[in-house]
């Protein structure tokens, strides 16, 4: 029951869509601009750094204070099963940003909302998820390619903290879960990201640059779908 509850709290933050308010506050939905994702990369493309940030933030946060709640809702009663129960509230999160009831199901594709539960979730992951995802946006200026290895270093890093007792009192049963949902959320970004891949493959994948500003071009609407 504990993990029904826990999907349902962070499904109801991951609905908190904030490019798709922050483009409302400024008069536009940000669907119908750039890749129509309503995601950090493309309100960053389209309504700039400043936007992007914001973005960025907001996913992020709204993460954080889902698992927050759990762990105050759940952390003294439950402490042998917190990281799953944490791991099934992030997974929510990413749930609610990626198909959002309200706007149809078509949202982001979960990595900020990601981002948040990496950094609220056990400290040793802040490290493998700052570091791999910088070092190759910094180096390629692909957002989708450091999105997606970041996902890569959770799945194994879940793996090896597993098996190396990181996560005290959890049984083996409750690690093979937490195993499963980490491969099953990888799978989902990678499947969202498909067509990233393919022109990440192909070498035809759009850059992204921080000092880059994009302002909304009227009427524009590309097919494809781009990162986050």
């Amino acid at each position: 029951m504990e993990r029904i509850i826990c999907l349902i709290i962070g499904y109801a933050f991951g609905l908190i869509q904030t490019s798709y308010f922050y483009g409302r506050a400024h008069g536009i939905d940000i669907r119908k601009y750039g890749s129509g994702n309503a995601g950090t990369t493309n309100a960053l493309r389209v309504l700039g750094t400043k936007a992007g940030l914001i973005v960025l933030a907001g996913d992020i946060i709204k993460c954080i204070a889902a698992v927050v709640t759990v762990r105050l809702l759940f952390g003294a009663g439950h402490p042998e099963t917190i990281y799953l129960l944490c791991l099934y509230t992030g997974a929510g999160a990413v749930l609610g940003h990626n198909f959002p009831f309200y706007m149809n199901f078509k949202g982001g594709k979960g990595i900020a909302a990601t981002a948040g539960l990496i950094l609220s979730f056990h400290p040793y992951f802040i490290v493998m998820g700052v570091a791999v995802f910088f070092g190759i946006f910094f180096t390629t200026h692909y957002v989708s390619l450091g999105s997606l290895l970041v996902y890569l270093g959770f799945v194994i890093e879940m793996v090896v903290c597993g098996q190396m007792g990181v996560f005290a009192g959890t049984t083996q049963a409750q690690l093979y879960e937490m195993y499963l949902i980490s491969f099953l959320l990888a799978g989902m970004a990678y499947w969202r990201h498909r067509e990233n891949i393919l022109r990440l493959i192909h070498g035809n994948e759009r850059k992204t640059y921080l000092h880059k500003k994009n302002k909304p071009d009227d009427g524009a609407k590309e097919e494809k779908k781009e990162e986050n």
